[in-house]
């Protein structure tokens, strides 16, 4: 059952208390914050704004730039899917000057031969999120200089116990992967598929890919749904397949199906607050963003980072949305 919103300032001060607690370990796992006002010029590579949450991480890096008194440019594919054009943006970017560049792949290899030309021109490379294919960036004799990310195992795990918390009479549930080959899928999926395997009374019935598509994800929920009518709960590995097996889940009549995302989107939240959507994984965009900018300014004044730097996670469902509110 979900609780009252609070209103006005308590709304505010709950929010603002939790982002200040996030920035706070960030923080304390960065070690130390950058000399400001050096005006380092950073250039910024994400997969792309079709999604919504790369359209907000890009808002997000050019706030976090002005407060951090540094220039960033950003540069995107044209598709989620489109490997080659991300990599055709990062060759475009390193002629450009920059003194460090933040890219986040689309999947795990196609941008090593942009990594290496970096590399050899001396621009240090810092990979957000999505995981580059360490064994193959090695393999063609490059490296990366710093990793800001998220745990995408634990996210998948966090989704999958709490639904099996709802679930005490255990059940069937299912899992919409994203892209084949791409970091952020196969964590989530990996998490949650441990979790589901593990426990007594839960089967796994389905684990379909469905490339980030939300088409793809709206007729593998119909069809796990028709083989599986007894079907509990959809774990989809980004908001957008997420609303679309909402959506199945509509058309086919179908209420008692609990559906979890990740990205935390505003129609994510808005489908969380009318309560057909369960809930959706989520870590702060501006704590994110802020802190691969000075992980960045860090390294181009000379700090060595030798280990990942991780990002706390949040899961916001039916229960706590309202704490939520003004989430960033």
């Amino acid at each position: 059952m979900k609780e009252e919103e609070p209103e006005g300032e308590e709304a505010e001060s709950k929010v603002d208390g939790i982002l200040a607690d996030v920035e706070s370990q960030m923080n304390q796992a960065l070690g130390e914050l950058p000399e400001s006002g050096k005006g380092e010029r950073i250039g910024i590579l994400i997969s792309s704004t079709s999604n919504e949450f790369w359209g907000t991480m890009k808002t997000r890096y050019e706030e976090a730039a002005k407060e951090l008194g540094i220039e960033v440019e950003v540069f995107e594919a044209s598709a989620e899917d489109d490997t080659q054009g991300q990599l055709d943006a990062l060759n475009t970017m390193i002629p450009m000057g920059f003194d460090a560049i933040i890219l986040s792949p689309i999947d795990g290899t196609n941008l090593i031969p942009g990594i290496v030309a970096a590399n050899e021109e001396g621009i240090p490379v810092i990979n957000l999120g999505p995981g580059v294919d360490m064994e193959a960036l090695a393999d063609a004799k490059g490296h990366l200089d710093g990793k800001i990310t998220v745990n995408f195992e634990e996210q998948g795990s966090m989704v999958a116990k709490d639904m099996i918390s709802r679930m005490p009479e255990g059940g069937k549930v299912a899992i919409l992967a994203g892209l084949e080959g791409a970091g952020q899928s196969v964590g989530r999926t990996n998490g949650a598929e441990k979790v589901f395997e593990e426990t007594e009374g839960i089967e796994l019935v389905a684990t379909q890919a469905c490339d980030w598509d939300t088409e793809k994800a709206y007729e593998a929920a119909k069809d796990i749904l028709t083989a599986n009518e007894d079907l509990k709960g959809i774990f989809a590995c980004n908001d957008n397949m997420a609303l679309a097996a909402v959506s199945a889940l509509g058309d086919m009549e179908k209420k008692d199906v609990m559906v979890y995302g990740v990205d935390y989107t505003s129609d994510a939240k808005a489908a969380i607050e009318e309560g057909t959507l369960m809930g959706s994984m989520t870590y702060s965009s501006t704590v994110y963003t802020k802190a691969a900018e000075e992980m960045a300014m860090l390294i181009v004044q000379g700090k060595t980072f030798e280990e990942p730097v991780y990002l706390p996670l949040t899961l916001v469902n039916q229960d706590n949305v309202a704490d939520f509110e003004g989430w960033r």
